[in-house]
């Protein structure tokens, strides 16, 4: 059974950070791209972050450049992505996913984790 456990969401204020963690099981991890999505209220799902399977590259959406970063850990099943500088416009559920391929379409991931909430206020 394919599990994807996020954890780590929370409010956080303006100008602050989070780390974001995804647990992963019942499929091959390590030769997945994994990445993060995440969903603000009234608006569609939407591409964060992706990592490649051995950690060596990753992509970013425009929106979180330079403030995100992500990494895994093929021997623990996880991955992580860091957030600073968070923003208002950052507010949304956050998502693992997995696979995660280029151009980061929703549409084109297997398996997708519970979501967790982040909320950055004033």
């Amino acid at each position: 059974q394919v599990r994807l456990v996020e954890s780590g969401g929370g409010l956080v204020e303006v100008g602050g950070s989070l780390r974001l963690s995804c647990a992963a099981s019942g499929f091959s991890f390590s030769t997945y791209a994994m990445g993060w999505f995440r969903q603000a209220p009234g608006k569609e799902r939407e591409f964060v972050a992706r990592i490649f399977w051995n950690g060596d590259s990753a992509d970013f959406a425009d929106s979180v450049k330079g403030r995100f970063t992500i990494s895994r850990d093929n021997a623990k099943k996880t991955v992580t992505l860091q957030m600073n500088s968070l923003k208002f416009e950052d507010t949304a559920v956050y998502y693992c996913a997995a696979p995660v391929l280029s151009g980061g379409s929703a549409q084109r991931v297997s398996y997708w984790g519970q979501g967790t909430q982040v909320t950055v206020s004033s």
